[in-house]
């Protein structure tokens, strides 16, 4: 991961406009404020694409693992956040309060097969028009619960 593709750490007093975004989301999710969580949040708001744990983790050196992976945990529970499960089998995970209204994670993914960067493809499908498509294609009765597809190629950095 280069250094410009990093979560951003802040050390200034004033909060950034993504923690103040991050601490008004914790909070409409009802979510115990901590330092960790807004961190994590605020830096996966700013990020362009998804982050696995160890990017996140060279982010913010002085955060422990387990404090990580709680609050990681914690954002996902509540919405705030999703996991994504690459073939690699690494977890990425990126901001997610846009979908916090629906149940789970419905929507595709890009990922790059040169750099493994992934990315979120909100705009390509609404979950009513998967559902859609998936109760045309096997018949009344079926319903998702979890969306999961990737499309695979080069990302921009890497197609040049």
């Amino acid at each position: 991961m280069s250094s410009k593709a990093k979560p951003e750490t802040r050390t200034n007093r004033k909060p950034s406009d993504s923690a103040v975004r991050a601490e008004a989301q914790l909070r409409g999710a009802s979510v115990r404020i901590t330092d960790a969580r807004v961190k994590v949040l605020a830096a996966l708001l700013d990020a362009e694409r998804a982050f696995s744990h160890q990017d996140v983790q060279e982010a913010f050196a002085e955060m422990d693992r387990v404090t990580l992976y709680r609050a990681l945990d914690c954002l996902t529970d509540a919405g705030l956040a999703h996991k994504i499960a690459g073939d690699d089998r690494v977890f990425r995970y990126s901001a997610g309060a846009e979908h916090s209204s629906e149940p789970h994670h419905q929507h595709g993914h890009f990922k790059c097969t040169r750099c493994s960067k992934v990315f979120c493809l909100d705009s390509i499908a609404e979950a009513e028009t998967l559902q859609n498509a998936l109760q045309q294609s096997l018949g009344k009765g079926f319903r998702s619960h979890d969306i999961e597809f990737t499309i695979k190629g080069w990302c921009a950095d890497c197609a040049h």
